[in-house]
């Protein structure tokens, strides 16, 4: 028994027996794509899930299908590979009637940009870019990139510490940067604002609200030793995660000092790295396939592909468990307009759904 599951059982935490309902859980193939890295819905389209791909393309897959022409490809533009590229796409919630939807990618000088784009109701129009945000890049990793539509209705965006090892530059715990953060704006007045919702974070690998209440939930990269969960109760402020004085809930730097802007929030889940190297954060699901899942929040770890789900109940997780199914090259979850959980590999290209 690892000593991560040792600790598990001491604090009663992890749950000893799979039982029934866990081995319910399986994952069934929907289609196969070029490098996924993110999937979601846009409004007042319940047959459609939008795929990104690493390289630039947006791929509609509608009723289970792949449509022939791509929603988005703007390939020419993106730098790709590693961890840049066109790495998430976000809808409007007025999408249905201004059509404007939200990408963040790497350009080809490595930098990062988020741009709104408006479609014509079917395909994105290349010439509708509009930049919302250029941030100066020092290194080809860190670079977050998630964009999600809070429960507020304004836009989110994540960005890890820059890059390097050990946040050479200091990001972690400096709110003078927008490196190591997770920022909002709204993105329909002439000219949004950036403001900060969370920091000390060392690579957001994408976060999510819970659509039954609007928490965050935050899966962020670890250094050496430790991954985390980090969540964030809906209306709570500011928070601070902690990086680089500490990697999870343990010092890393103990040069640096935590900021006072905001209370620290230790994680509700970590790992080590006997259990993988690079967590995905995921959703809670909502959906109504799958009883058995309803309200746990579903990750899992790039490295080793295994997939863990945990409930947090007032500020606290419960019921830890490891799910009895494994996907290789875990790059995302996705989530369609019903609230089911799709799961997908950058390294096979495979997408799959949740099902029980």
């Amino acid at each position: 028994m690892s000593r991560l599951a040792i600790v598990l059982l001491a604090t009663g935490l992890f749950a000893t027996s799979a039982g029934a309902t866990t081995q319910a859980l399986h994952l069934v193939p929907v289609a196969t794509f070029s490098a996924p890295v993110y999937a979601t819905s846009a409004p007042g389209e319940p047959g459609n899930l939008y795929v990104v791909e690493q390289a630039g393309r947006i791929i509609v897959l509608q009723n289970g299908t792949k449509r022939a022409t791509p929603f988005l490809d703007i390939r020419p533009i993106v730098t790709s590979g590693g961890e840049q590229g066109l790495l998430s796409v976000a809808f409007d919630p007025g999408y249905q009637t201004n059509h404007q939807f939200y990408v963040d990618y790497t350009d080809r000088s490595g930098d990062t940009r988020v741009v709104r784009y408006r479609s014509n109701g079917r395909t994105g129009i290349a010439s509708s870019a509009r930049p919302l945000l250029y941030v100066k890049d020092f290194a080809v990793n860190h670079n977050g990139g998630q964009l999600q539509f809070g429960p507020d209705k304004l836009l989110y965006w994540g960005n890890g510490d820059g890059g390097g090892g050990g946040d050479p530059q200091h990001n972690g715990q400096s709110l003078a940067r927008p490196f190591a953060k997770i920022m909002r704006t709204n993105p329909r007045v002439a000219k949004p604002f950036w403001r900060v919702a969370a920091y000390g974070l060392r690579n957001p690998w994408r976060f999510s609200f819970d659509r039954a209440n609007g928490d965050l939930y935050i899966g962020d990269v670890g250094q050496e030793k430790w991954e985390e969960i980090d969540y964030l109760r809906r209306g709570a402020g500011i928070a601070n995660f902690g990086w680089n004085r500490l990697e999870g809930r343990h010092p890393y730097d103990l040069s640096t000092h935590l900021l006072t802007r905001g209370a620290y929030h230790p994680p509700v889940a970590e790992y080590a790295h006997d259990q993988g190297c690079s967590v995905t954060g995921g959703y809670v699901y909502r959906g109504k396939a799958v009883p058995a899942a309803a309200g746990r929040y579903f990750y899992g770890d790039y490295c080793s592909g295994t997939i863990w789900s945990v409930k947090v109940v007032g500020g606290r997780a419960r019921g830890l468990r490891r799910e009895p199914f494994k996907v290789a090259g875990l790059s995302s979850f996705g989530e369609d307009a019903s609230g089911e959980l799709y799961l997908m590999s950058a390294n096979s290209g495979d997408v799959y759904r949740l099902a029980g």
